[in-house]
Order: C-alpha cells, then structure tokens, then sequence
C-alpha cells in the first residue's frame, strides 16, 4: 500500500511539499505541472518548479518527487521530457486531469480526455524519449462531461507506455464537487495491465479505507485532504488518531512557521502572506484554531502584521526569517 501526495496547482508548490513530507506518511510526491506550449524549456523552467531536482529528486525528508508536464503536442513534450530526464527525476507524469479553463483553453490538460489516440500517441512519444529507469506516468479524470471514454483513454495511455495511470474519479465538468466515483477507478484496473492509483474525495481514514473497497485499489493519491489534514498519511497507516484533535494542531505550529518562513523566501510579502492565509483557509475544515487564525488575518498583506497575529494566536514567529531555506534545494528564480 503505498500514500501519494497529489499535485495541485497553486497550492501544493515545493514548500509546502517540504512541509508535508516532513510531516510524514507519503511515498512520492509529484509536483505541480510544467506546461509544454510552443518551445523547449530551460533547466531552469523545471528547476523553478521542482526544486527538489537539485536534490536528487528529493524532498529534505527524503521523499521521492516525480515532475508533471502537461501539454497537447506529443513531439514538443516527448523533447521536453528528453531535457527533464537529463535532470534525474523520480518519474516523469502526464497531466490529462486538470480541469481549470485557463488550460482546457489551449487544448490541455481534461480537454484531451475525448482524444484517446492522442493520449496514446502523448504517452507513446515520452516513455520513448525518456531512458528506461525514469518511470512515466499519467493522471487523468473520468472525461469532460461524463465516463463514457474513460476505459478507451486508459487503455490508450497504458498501451502507449504509461507504467502507472493515477485516476482522478470525476469528471472535469464535475471539478471538485461531491462525490468521487471511485467505482469507475475498478472498471479502469479491470481494464489495464498497468497499477491504477485512485485519487479524489479522501479527507480522512475512513474516507480512504471506502476508497481502496470500492476502487479496488491498493494505492491512493491524495491531495485537498492532505493539505487540510497535514497528518492524514500518519493516521491512514495508524500513527496517529484518526480524528484531528487539539493536540495535532499544537504539534503543527512548527510545520506552519516552517511554511510561512518558506513562502516568505520565495515570494514577495503580499503574496507570501496569501499563501498562508490559502493553507490558513484549508486548515479550518478540521482544526477551529485555524479558523479563528483565518479571520484575524484575512486582511494581513504585511509580514511583520502576519508575524504579530501568529504570536497573539501562540505561534512564535520570528521577525527576521531566513531568505530562503537553508536545509533543502534553492529555487533558481522567484515563485509563480
């Protein structure tokens, strides 16, 4: 049984990735996407990224990281690739599950989801590009409106070359409504040879135990409920409550000041202080504390008023973080 940590875009970037892996309980870590559009990327379009290429595709605890590429042009992603895999990583995925318009727009990404043989060709293009010990992967969701094409576009990724299929259970009309069908997920490991992981709806032990009965999966991806739950992975494999109680948020304190002095290295202030307050934000499904915090600093756009309202809410922040982390890899350019 493996605990994947998803990638999510805008959210799960590389320090909160570090923060959650140090946490603990996850097996791989695959970032947030690379979009392949029109030419081939720098190194240090990928390093910016995913950090934890400088690493050894690492994060500081030692967690596995795979790099996701999303695009639409089997050529310009299978090149792409070839550039990324000189680089080392983990595993090299293939994003067909994001759903956001701004991506749909130019083709990738869900959109693909009604042309499987493009799927095919995608997949075929990169696992031939990229040398044998570097894993390919892909995620995808069920399809646009409805599953009616989600086995053809497994099948078309596993027989282009797809090693692991992660699957996203709903469809990209769907986003991130209620509920995950994860019986679809079965259908789709019935259908392939290939490991299919499910992803979607987890946001607790019993959540996860539902999935992997219905799925029939042994793996499973998790993403909203990780960054709600930072020790979600712990409690799946019993080490620790299964419920989130006082105790586990008194024990996060260092884990958030460790994100905010994080943020705060890779990003100008006014946007450090959002992405605290967007973890803040996701923090309240389980913890009051956090809400409470939520609220006092919905308007912060200042560090030193962020570092105040911390302390009021008995978090010791320090005024003067470092720049930048000194215990992991160093971005080569400023944050997205």
């Amino acid at each position: 049984m493996r605990l994947l940590l998803a990638p999510m875009e805008g959210v799960a970037d590389f320090v909160l990735r570090d923060v959650l892996t140090a946490i603990g309980g996850y097996d791989l870590a695959v970032s947030e996407f690379v979009r392949v559009s029109g030419t081939l990327l720098p190194r240090r379009m990928f390093e910016r990224i995913c950090p934890e290429i400088l690493a050894g595709s690492r994060t500081a605890a030692g967690t596995p990281v795979a790099v996701q590429l999303l695009g639409s042009d089997p050529v310009l992603l299978a090149e792409n690739a070839a550039r990324l895999a000189a680089l080392s990583p983990h595993g090299i995925d293939l994003n067909f599950g994001c759903p956001a318009k701004v991506v749909n727009r130019h083709g990738g990404g869900a959109m693909l989801l009604d042309r499987p043989r493009l799927l095919h060709d995608i997949a075929a293009a990169v696992r031939a590009a990229v040398p044998a010990a570097i894993p390919v992967s892909a995620k995808m969701r069920l399809g646009i409106a409805d599953p009616s094409r989600a086995l053809d576009c497994a099948q078309a990724l596993a027989d282009g070359g797809a090693q692991a299929i992660v699957v996203h259970a709903r469809t990209r009309e769907q986003g991130y409504r209620a509920p995950a069908h994860w019986e679809w997920v079965a259908r789709i490991g019935d259908a392939v040879r290939v490991p299919v992981t499910a992803n979607g709806e987890v946001w607790s032990v019993r959540d996860w135990a539902r999935c992997r009965e219905v799925s029939a999966a042994e793996d499973v991806m998790i993403g909203r409920g990780a960054v709600s739950d930072p020790w979600l992975a712990r409690r799946i494999r019993g080490e620790r409550g299964t419920e989130p109680d006082e105790r586990d948020w008194v024990e996060l304190h260092p884990h958030l000041l460790r994100y905010w002095e994080g943020v705060q290295g890779r990003a100008a202030p006014v946007h450090a202080c959002g992405r605290l307050k967007l973890w803040l934000g996701m923090l309240r499904r389980n913890y009051p504390a956090a809400g409470r915090l939520h609220e006092a600093v919905r308007r912060v756009v200042h560090p030193s008023r962020m570092n105040e309202e911390l302390r009021r809410h008995g978090i010791p922040a320090c005024d003067h973080p470092p720049s930048a982390r000194a215990d992991g890899p160093r971005p080569t350019s400023p944050d997205r």
